[in-house]
């Protein structure tokens, strides 16, 4: 019975953790679906899906752009720029711009800003979970990741979220991408773990019947 218990267990498990990553699959191609089809919004007054398009005119408040750190982008080490926006109703936006090389050196990095009136173009993120923190947050001019308490002393931001800059003025290098698992590698793991199930229960069928001659054997 023992044997049977402990080979059982693994089919089971091999077969709900396969149909777990099976319908993350599901819920994986839905989200790009909608992440495709997101709307296109011009300085949105409700708060805007995860993806959407968005439009924003306003100054750029380049005194108190911040860089998130560590990024990579074409081989290159780097950080990206985090500038706030103010709209040209008051409110505030936060603007990640783009990559901006900056290799192993750990100096305050300088971007160019444009002053006056500008556009910018961009995908909508949404504030989320956000991975742990070993440490603080800020590093002088430097984040380890967007937290938008980083910009408190401004006021409060139209939207807890931030805009990644696809087109417009002050734009640099797009490295950003949706941190999305594609379907595909969610199917292959969910086949991954029927062959688990697979090979125990043709482990523990072939076991049985070893065990079964064994006895009969003796």
């Amino acid at each position: 019975m023992l044997w049977f218990g402990l080979w059982g267990c693994l089919v089971v498990i091999g077969v709900i953790l396969g149909l777990w990553q099976w319908e993350r699959a599901g819920d994986k191609r839905e989200l790009l679906a909608s992440f495709a089809s997101a709307p296109s919004l011009m300085s949105p007054q409700q708060s805007p899906p995860a993806g959407a398009r968005l439009t924003v005119k306003g100054e750029f408040l380049a005194s108190r752009t911040l860089f998130l750190d560590n990024r990579t982008h074409d081989r290159q080490l780097g950080v990206a720029a985090l500038t706030p926006l103010r709209g040209e109703d008051g409110r505030l936006w936060l603007v990640e711009r783009g990559f901006l090389a900056t290799g192993p050196s750990r100096d305050t990095p300088r971007v160019d800003t444009p002053a006056g009136k500008v556009r910018v173009e961009g995908r909508w993120e949404s504030a989320g979970e956000s991975p742990p923190l070993f440490g603080p947050n800020r590093e002088g001019q430097r984040l380890q990741r967007i937290e938008l308490e980083a910009w408190s002393s401004l006021g409060r931001f139209a939207h807890s979220g931030w805009l990644h800059q696809t087109a417009g003025n002050g734009q640099l290098q797009a490295w950003w991408q949706p941190n999305v698992l594609p379907p595909s590698r969610h199917q292959a793991y969910a086949f991954q773990w029927w062959g688990l199930a697979v090979a125990a229960l043709v482990i523990m069928t072939l076991g049985a019947r070893r065990l079964r001659a064994d006895r009969e054997a003796s």
